[in-house]
């Protein structure tokens, strides 16, 4: 595995990639906010053993340029497009996302037929629309980063407390620490992809073309994700019961191989 850099219309775009060109094609992971393609290393290596895989970091996340202004999630999908090109990938690419990446995915399928041939998710955000609209209006209106660092105060121990004291316990205490440190980055403006993912009109899914697969742990998401996934025209799904959360973490191999199946 190593990391490298691309470009987009925000600047330079990192990501991790590993494997080689197989004829098979390459597999392009998207990461959930507020982390980075750090998340999917394990997967990444375990994706990679018969063909390319590549891991972005969100613009304004990991180690990307940050836009001027929240994009949304067309012109985080716009980015992720230019990137793509940058390599010079010419498709069909598959591509996989994860939460916030779910949603960056399903555009970026959209925006470019031409170049996505099939996508797989895992927890797809549609929370009823009343849901929405409250999580919009608190990204919307959350307080600025003030001197004395109380807002990044709060917002590190609610932090801590989700990913390191609440994970789960078959993941290593200092991996749940650099997991902490990965999402930690970027506080001072979480909430620009979170605006993007509230924002979201579902109205758009049913106009994907592409073979779609729904990979769907029992996490708290978990019937919202389906019932989006059921406005897919062609998704299949497949459900993981045993599996919750920290997934990357816990079961990389088994998630590749679940998506080796799909991608074959």
């Amino acid at each position: 595995l190593f990391r490298s850099y691309t470009t987009c219309r925000y600047g330079q775009m990192h990501y991790r990639t590993a494997g080689t060109d197989s004829g098979k094609p390459v597999l392009v992971l998207l990461h959930q906010n507020p982390s980075s393609s750090f998340e999917y290393e394990s997967l990444i290596k375990a994706c990679a053993s018969d063909r390319r895989v590549i891991a972005f970091d969100t613009p304004g996340y990991g180690m990307s340029d940050a836009p001027p202004a929240p994009p949304g999630i067309p012109g985080y999908a716009a980015a992720f497009s230019d990137a793509l090109d940058a390599l010079g990938l010419t498709g069909p690419v598959d591509c996989y996302g994860f939460h916030t990446g779910t949603l960056h995915t399903i555009e970026l399928a959209l925006l470019r037929p031409d170049l996505i041939g099939r996508i797989a998710l895992t927890g797809i955000p549609m929370y009823p629309p009343a849901g929405r609209a409250e999580k919009l209006a608190d990204a919307l209106n959350y307080p600025a980063v003030d001197e004395d660092g109380e807002m990044i105060r709060k917002l590190i121990a609610n932090l801590w407390s989700y990913v390191v004291t609440n994970r789960d316990k078959r993941v290593p205490l200092d991996k749940a620490v650099w997991n902490f440190a990965d999402k930690a980055k970027v506080l001072h403006h979480f909430t620009w992809a979170y605006k993007g993912v509230w924002e979201y009109d579902y109205v758009r899914l049913p106009e994907v073309t592409q073979p779609a697969l729904l990979l769907q742990p029992e996490e708290d998401i978990a019937g919202i994700s389906r019932a989006a996934a059921a406005l897919l025209p062609q998704c299949r799904v497949v459900d993981l019961p045993d599996l919750d959360r920290d997934i990357f973490d816990v079961a990389p191999e088994r998630i590749a191989n679940e998506l080796r199946t799909f991608f074959t």
